[in-house]
């Protein structure tokens, strides 16, 4: 992630990292971290709350159990309508592939409406995925289909 932060402030793209406080004393520290904005948050779940709020979109990369966990997060949040931005996947190598194979066979078992399914966008090719950001549109959320009773008991999921 630090790598990643330093890129985008050099390329004059302004960044936050936001930790929660029980992590402080264990990140890598220095010139990288000078320049970019810190929050400071007192857990995990205030950490990903700030998060969701200060972004516009989420993008996960190759990554293991705590990318995993932010971004089946982020997904979940906004099938049920806590925010309509969007979440994608930048699929390096094929990284993501058994994940997605797995959301479609969760799609085929009714776990997952196929309309949910398509809230997560993916691609190898960052151009490509920056441009399906910026031109998403979040389908109505769960939350509200069952509200105005448009969501059968086999569309819950």
């Amino acid at each position: 992630m630090g790598l990643m932060a330093e890129s985008a402030r050099k390329a004059g793209v302004p960044v936050t990292g936001v930790i929660p406080e029980a992590l402080v004393p264990r990140e890598v520290s220095g010139d990288v971290h000078e320049a970019i904005a810190t929050v400071v948050t007192k857990d995990m779940h205030e950490r990903k709350a700030t998060m969701a709020a200060l972004a516009d979109a989420f993008v996960a990369l190759p990554g293991g159990f705590g990318t995993l966990e932010e971004t089946i997060e982020m997904i979940t949040w906004q099938q049920l309508g806590y925010h309509s931005k969007p979440v994608g996947l930048l699929n390096v190598d094929g990284f993501y592939d058994s994940l997605l194979r797995f959301f479609d066979d969760c799609v085929d078992t009714g776990f997952i409406r196929a309309e949910s399914r398509g809230r997560v966008l993916c691609s190898a090719d960052l151009d490509d995925l920056l441009s399906q950001l910026e031109t998403y549109v979040a389908p109505e959320s769960v939350t509200s289909l069952a509200k105005r009773g448009a969501l059968s008991e086999e569309q819950r999921g």
